[in-house]
Order: C-alpha cells, then sequence, then structure tokens
C-alpha cells in the first residue's frame, strides 16, 4: 500500500476529471483509471457524415430494455467522457429546482441542500471552466455571487435576427452560458461543436480542463484502456480493492480512498456487479436505491423552417428560452427550457430522420434548429439493472404532458415570429438527455445511497461523483451542477481523513 496511491479516480468524464484538477494541488498520489483512450485528433472529428451517418466515434455496445430488445445507448468513452461531445452548454439550476416543485407529471423531492449552499461552487467551477455568458439576461437565472469570466459567445448575423424575432414574438431570449472558446474552435474547422468532439482544445471539457489541469501535477496518473469491473469490499465494508482489465489482461489496485465517476448507468451497474456475501444487492446498496431514479430529459428537437430565408449560421447554438422554466402550464406548472442546438445540416437531419437527403438539405439550409428540454421526475421504478453481462434500462419517462405543451407553445412561438412551418421529432432512448439519478445523495440512508458530499452511506471511503448523485434531472444541462459538486466534494475531502 505504502508505494500505492493514495486516491483511485475511476473515470474521467465532467465528474471525475473536475475533482482530480481540484484534488491535484493536495500532493496525494492520485491514480485516474478510464476504460477509452484519449481522443486523437482526425478529419472524422469536424465531418458530420462520419460523426452522425458512420457513427465513427459511438462504441459498439448493446443495453437492453426489459422485453429483451436491444439498442446503442449513445454514450462515449474517451478520456473526457461524454463531455468530448456535449454542446458546452454550463447552465446552473434555477434556484428553485433545490427545493420541491410541483410539475405536471408530480412533484419534485427537493434537494438535500440549498441553493446558497451550492452557489459558491458554481462559481468557482463557472471559472474553472472559462464559463462565457451575461446572467442578466435571463430572468430566471438565480443570484450569482461573481460575474462570468468572460462575455457570452456572441450571435452570428442569423441568430442575432432570430433573437430579435423571438424577442418581438413576446419571450425573453437569452445568451447561454457556454465552455467554448469560438476563435480557437473556428480556427480548427467551420463547423458546430454540439456533438463534434474536441481534439483543440478550444471546447472546455472534461479533458481539456479538468484531465489535463490535473496532469500538471506529477502526483496524477492517468490510466487509459482500464476497464474496471468490480469493486471489492472488506469485512468492515471499506473498499480494499479495485479490479480492472487492460487488453484482456485482469489487474487490481488498492487505495486508501475510492471515487466512482463511471457515469450515472456505469457507476450502479459495477456498484450491482460488485455484490458479494456481506453486500448480496451490490455495494453502497443497503438502502436498494442503486440504479433507481433513472432520470433522462424529455427532449425533443424542434426546426424552424422559412423557404425564403436562408440560415447560413456555423454554429448557432447561443441562445435560450426560459419564459416557461418556471410556469406555463396548467396551474402554473413548469413547462421547461428551450436553447438552441447546433446547426443541423442536411447530413444530421438524413441520419436522425426518415428525411431523404436532398429534401434533408434543403430544409437544414432554411431551418433554424432548437431544442426542447422538460423534467423527468425521480421514480424508483426507472431503473437500471444488470443480468449476466446485460445492462438492462427500464426508462418510465414520466412528465411527458408537461414536454408536449412546451414544445406545442414553442411552435405557436415560432409561428409567430415567422416561420411558417415548423417541424418536431422527440428523442429516444438512444440519445442520451442527460442520464443522471441511479445514486441519488441524501441525508437518510434509507433512501439514498450518498450523502450530501456523495460519500456511501456504507463504505466509509469510498466516494460516487458523477451524474448518479442528483436527487432531480431539472430541465437544464447538468455538467456545471456535476462540476460544481465536485469541487465541494474535493473541499470536503481535503477538509477530512477518509483513510482511517
Amino acid at each position: 500500500m505504502s508505494d500505492g496511491p493514495d486516491i483511485v479516480i475511476i473515470g474521467s468524464g465532467m465528474g471525475g476529471g473536475t475533482l482530480a484538477a481540484a484534488l491535484a494541488p493536495s500532493g496525494r498520489k492520485i491514480v485516474i483509471l478510464e476504460r477509452g483512450r484519449k481522443l486523437a485528433d482526425s478529419t472524422e472529428a469536424r465531418d458530420d457524415r462520419s460523426i452522425f451517418q458512420r457513427g465513427f466515434f459511438r462504441p459498439k455496445e448493446e443495453w437492453f430494455t426489459p422485453e429483451a430488445e436491444a439498442f446503442n445507448p449513445g454514450n462515449y468513452y474517451y478520456v473526457g467522457g461524454n463531455s468530448k461531445f456535449y454542446g458546452a452548454v454550463l447552465i446552473r439550476y434555477r434556484a428553485e429546482d433545490f427545493a420541491p416543485l410541483r410539475h405536471l407529471g408530480g412533484t419534485t423531492p427537493g434537494w438535500p441542500v440549498t441553493y446558497e449552499e451550492f452557489e459558491p461552487w458554481y462559481q468557482a467551477a463557472e471559472e474553472l471552466y472559462n464559463v462565457r455568458g451575461d446572467a442578466s439576461q435571463d430572468p430566471t437565472e438565480p443570484h450569482h455571487s461573481g460575474r462570468y469570466p468572460h462575455p457570452p459567445v456572441p450571435d452570428e448575423p442569423a441568430i442575432a435576427r432570430v433573437r430579435a424575432r423571438l424577442a418581438k414574438a413576446g419571450v425573453t431570449p437569452a445568451s447561454l452560458p457556454l465552455g467554448v472558446d469560438i476563435e480557437r474552435w473556428l480556427e480548427r474547422a467551420a463547423t458546430p461543436w454540439d456533438a463534434f468532439p474536441d481534439t483543440t482544445g478550444a471546447k472546455m471539457d472534461a479533458e481539456s480542463v479538468g484531465i489535463s489541469r490535473a496532469l500538471r501535477h506529477p502526483n496524477v496518473s492517468l490510466f487509459t484502456g482500464a476497464q474496471v469491473t468490480r469493486l471489492v469490499a472488506g469485512a468492515d465494508g471499506r473498499i480494499t480493492g479495485v479490479e480492472y482489465d487492460v487488453q484482456g489482461e485482469r489487474k487490481s489496485m488498492a487505495a486508501p480512498l475510492v471515487v466512482l465517476s463511471a457515469g450515472a448507468v456505469n457507476s450502479s451497474v459495477l456498484l450491482l456487479r460488485s455484490a458479494d456475501g456481506a453486500f448480496p444487492g451490490g455495494l453502497a446498496n443497503r438502502s436498494d436505491q442503486v440504479g433507481r431514479n433513472f432520470m433522462n430529459h424529455n427532449s425533443s428537437a424542434v426546426l424552424a423552417v422559412h423557404p425564403l430565408w436562408r440560415n447560413d449560421a456555423v454554429y448557432q447554438k447561443t441562445l435560450t428560452v426560459n419564459d416557461w422554466y418556471l410556469t406555463g402550464g396548467p396551474d402554473g406548472a413548469p413547462l421547461g427550457n428551450v436553447q438552441l442546438l447546433g446547426k443541423i445540416s442536411g447530413r444530421i437531419l438524413s441520419a436522425t430522420s426518415p428525411i431523404p437527403g436532398p429534401v434533408a438539405g434543403w430544409i437544414a439550409r432554411h431551418a433554424v434548429d432548437f431544442y426542447a428540454m422538460s423534467e423527468d421526475l425521480p421514480d424508483p421504478q426507472s431503473r437500471v439493472t444488470v443480468q449476466g453481462e446485460r445492462i438492462i434500462l427500464d426508462w418510465r419517462r414520466s412528465n411527458w404532458e408537461a414536454h408536449e405543451l412546451l414544445v406545442g407553445k414553442l411552435k405557436a412561438l415560432l409561428r409567430r415570429a415567422g416561420f411558417p412551418v415548423v417541424l418536431s421529432r422527440p428523442f429516444d432512448r438512444r440519445t442520451p438527455s442527460h442520464q443522471c439519478g441511479t445514486t441519488r445523495m441524501g441525508s437518510d440512508p434509507r433512501s439514498s445511497v450518498v450523502d450530501t458530499f456523495c460519500r456511501s452511506h456504507d463504505h466509509a471511503n469510498l466516494f460516487v461523483v458523477d451524474a448518479g448523485f442528483l436527487p432531480t434531472s431539472a430541465a437544464v444541462n447538468p455538467a456545471l451542477t456535476i462540476a460544481a459538486q465536485a469541487l465541494r466534494v474535493a473541499d470536503h475531502i481535503q477538509k477530512k481523513d477518509f483513510a482511517a
């Protein structure tokens, strides 16, 4: 043990990468185990046909429904995790999301911490990830203790016209908080960044910020191609070993502190597969909550088309509308968030819909592309389980009525804004829309997996820091919230001695 690491972090996504960056200055010996490889630059990285039609970067992986239907879940396994392909939206949950909130589909449980407690960590995460934004534009924006590090990414001319049209139609468009150095991004190629991998450091993701910052310290090591298969618990419940495979060779590692950051689904799968005689239901699972409360945002693509207007934007993803975030439904129920997608090309549209290529190309040239997102509520029966080598995802979508109302309001808005044709298409389980909730945090060990600092209730030296901890999904992108919690957890770890 004396020559081994002090901390093992499993996974290099937004949770693990940010945590590693925050813990690295402590001098503790840290090993990061990542099942994927570092994403090398290539022509495919900026080629829409390779990404959307050929699925060049998607792993050949199958999960299953309870009915044994196989599907490719669309997750990515590279250094930096799914953040390598994310839309770089680094937005805070609204303050109201931290308290119980009544939706059409039910009432959320709220969080075991308040927005006020969490806010300093949001500020720290925005500074770490060099977020570009303007908090004054959005009336739903919660209190900020500081400013964004940079002004917002500017609208392209076509999007500036859309912003004006939306405002005239009666809503309050605001700049999306983004983690993108737009000049540097466009130097590599004139493409969107949403779903395109970053290979130049222009997109602020878990590798370009978190992992790269951590690796500046000689006490941090990154092992790639290392897929963790099992955690081993001792008689006292402490995690005594991490087993992993490298090119078919079984290896093991031990550390006084283990952090699991493999993603909401894969972290719960690993805990369940680590069951033993003392923990027959899996590790960290005396509450029987591991894998439960799976949430995935209710999401739809909405295309506003004008046959006489050509959208010459390159990236376009700079606007959000939150007028219906906290109200707008029957009796004032919340509906959700609207934001722009990265610019959809004809190739992307034909690859993700039944629209033939030539028609898809015409639509793409004349469309502005929106993303409507509504909250999916926690449900213990919406869950991840394992059957041998199979991962079973029983996603029980909730609050769909609210999402349909949101899409309807957005379509009506876009028609008022001068777009005569508006098309929509919901995303299904093959398109991950912010998977979360499977290792929820809480103060009561009977109903949660980890405490408010993501420490397992059952294992004194195990933390689970990824989207699994989220008690609610809210209706905005979760990356900044995960990063903020990782910084908060790192601060807690450094103030305590969990090796004892």
